[in-house]
C-alpha cells in the first residue's frame, strides 16, 4: 500500500511551525509496512488543497492530512475533502452535540464558527478527539483512502494511534511487526560496519537510525500474524546482541535515562548531580523517569564560582588554579554532591557551551564531566563543536552514557 500525506497550513510554508506531523505519521505508516509515497505542505487555499488531495489519490492508495479542521474562516480540508470525492458538507448531529458538551465541561461559550467543526462530508466517518474540538474524519471511494486529521501534535498523535491505525490495520493482508534495539557510546557507521551484513536481509528487515547521541537498529518482520514475526524477528535480534551487547541499553520505548534509574534501583544506589554548563538539563532528563525519587537525592545548578565552592564544597583552590571548567574541578564537584547530599554517587558536568567564554586553551565545546561512585572517581573530557544548546544536549546524553556504562560494568 502507497501513502502521501499531506501537511495543511500557510504557518507551515511560511516557516513559522514545525511540521512534526508528517514525520510521526511516517515512522508509523512504516510500522505498519505502508509505504510513503510523497510528503506535500499546502497553504490555507481550498482550490489548492482539492487539487493536492486529487493528484495523491492518483498515485497512492492512502492519503492522510493534517491540519485546517479547526474553526477559522482558512480551516478548509473538510470543504477540500468534499470537493476531491464530489460530495456534500452536512452537520451531523451527534458531533454538534460532542461539541457543545466540550464547551459546556470547560464553562466557554460555544460561538458558531465552532458549529463547522460538527460537519461531514456525506459518506465519511468521524475519528473521535479527546484531547480536542476537532473530529477527524475518514472517507473511503473506489479502494482509495482519505483520513483528516487535526494539526496539533497532541491531538494527531493520539488519535491516529487510537481510530485510525486500526482501521489501517484491517486493510492490510498481513501484520508488521518492529522491535528496536537502542544503543549509546557508538557512532552510526561503527555501528553499520559490526552490522552491514545483516541489514541486505529481506524479511526481517533492519534499518539502523541515528540522532539525539543515540544509534538505534530496527528489526521488521511481515508475517501472517505478530506471534510469527516476533518469531522472525528472535534470531535476528539475538545476532545483533552477539555483536552489539555492550552497547544496547534497552528496546523500543525505553529511555537511557530510564535505563540509568534501572540499574540505581537493581544496586541499591543512590545518585545526586551538579551541573554547570547544563544548567538543570541533566537533572530534568532523570526526573522525568517515573518512580526515579526512589534513587534520586538532589541536583544542583552550581553555574557561578561560588555556588561550586559553597554548595557542593568544591575546595576554593581548585578553581583558582585551575578553573571551573578542568578534570580537577569536574572531580570535585562528583564528589562533593554525593558527599553533601549522601548519595552513593555523584554525576557532575563543567564546561563552555558558548557562544563566548572560550579560549585557546579552554575552547568552546570543551567539557568535563565526573562520575563518583562509593569512593570512587573518573572523569572524562570532551570537545565538540555546534550550537550552544547542541554542546548542551550532547554533555547531558554523554553524562548519561558515562553513568550508565560504569553502573553496568
Amino acid at each position: 500500500m502507497k501513502a502521501v500525506i499531506i501537511s495543511v497550513g500557510t504557518e507551515l510554508l511560511l516557516g513559522d511551525v514545525v511540521d512534526t506531523n508528517a514525520a510521526f505519521l511516517s515512522r508509523e505508516l512504516a510500522l505498519l509496512g505502508i509505504s510513503v509515497y510523497t510528503r506535500v505542505t499546502v497553504g490555507d487555499n481550498v482550490q489548492r488543497l482539492t487539487d493536492a488531495f486529487t493528484a495523491a489519490l492518483q498515485s497512492a492508495d492512502l492519503v492522510i492530512a493534517t491540519g485546517g479542521l479547526g474553526p477559522t474562516e482558512d480551516d478548509l480540508t473538510r470543504e477540500a475533502a468534499a470537493a476531491c470525492f464530489g460530495v456534500d458538507l452536512r452537520c451531523d448531529d451527534v458531533l454538534l452535540e460532542d461539541l457543545k458538551n466540550i464547551f459546556a465541561r470547560h464553562g466557554s461559550k460555544m460561538t458558531d464558527n465552532n458549529i463547522k467543526q460538527s460537519y461531514l462530508p456525506d459518506g465519511a466517518v468521524s475519528l473521535k478527539n479527546p484531547n480536542g474540538t476537532a473530529p477527524g474524519v475518514y472517507m473511503e471511494k473506489d479502494r482509495k483512502m482519505l483520513a483528516l486529521l487535526p494539526g496539533p501534535p497532541r491531538e494527531c498523535e493520539p488519535m491516529f494511534a487510537d481510530f485510525l491505525r486500526p482501521i489501517l490495520e484491517q486493510k492490510q493482508d498481513a501484520t508488521i511487526v518492529s522491535e528496536t534495539l537502542k544503543m549509546t557510546g557508538i557512532g552510526e557507521s561503527a555501528m553499520e560496519t559490526l552490522v552491514r551484513d545483516l541489514l541486505d536481509s529481506t524479511n526481517p528487515t533492519v534499518a539502523p537510525y541515528a540522532g539525539n547521541s543515540e544509534v538505534h537498529l530496527r528489526v521488521t518482520a511481515r508475517a501472517a500474524s505478530k506471534p510469527e514475526a516476533l518469531a522472525m524477528n528472535a534470531p535476528v535480534k539475538r545476532e545483533i546482541y552477539t555483536r552489539l551487547s555492550e552497547y544496547i541499553y534497552g528496546e523500543s520505548d525505553a529511555s537511557l535515562e530510564e535505563a540509568v534509574v534501572s540499574l540505581l534501583k537493581r544496586k541499591g544506589l543512590t545518585l545526586a548531580v551538579a551541573e554547570s554548563c547544563t544548567g538543570g538539563l541533566l537533572a530534568g532528563r532523570i526526573t522525568a523517569v517515573p518512580g526515579c525519587s526512589e534513587v534520586f537525592n538532589e541536583s544542583f545548578v552550581t553555574y557561578s564560582n561560588e555556588a561550586k565552592i559553597e554548595r557542593i564544597n568544591v575546595p576554593r583552590g581548585i578553581i583558582e588554579t585551575h578553573g571551573a571548567v578542568s578534570y580537577q574541578c569536574a572531580e570535585a564537584m562528583a564528589a562533593g554532591v554525593a558527599k553533601t547530599t549522601g548519595a552513593s554517587a555523584g554525576l557532575a558536568i563543567t564546561g563552555i557551551a558558548g557562544p563566548g567564554g572560550g579560549t585557546q586553551d579552554k575552547p568552546i565545546g570543551l567539557v568535563y564531566i565526573g562520575i563518583w561512585i562509593e569512593g570512587k572517581c573518573d572523569v572524562i573530557e570532551m570537545r565538540w563543536s555546534g550550537s550552544r544548546e547542541r554542546i548542551r544536549q550532547r554533555a547531558v546524553a554523554k553524562g548519561l552514557e558515562v553513568l550508565w556504562r560504569k553502573l553496568k560494568a
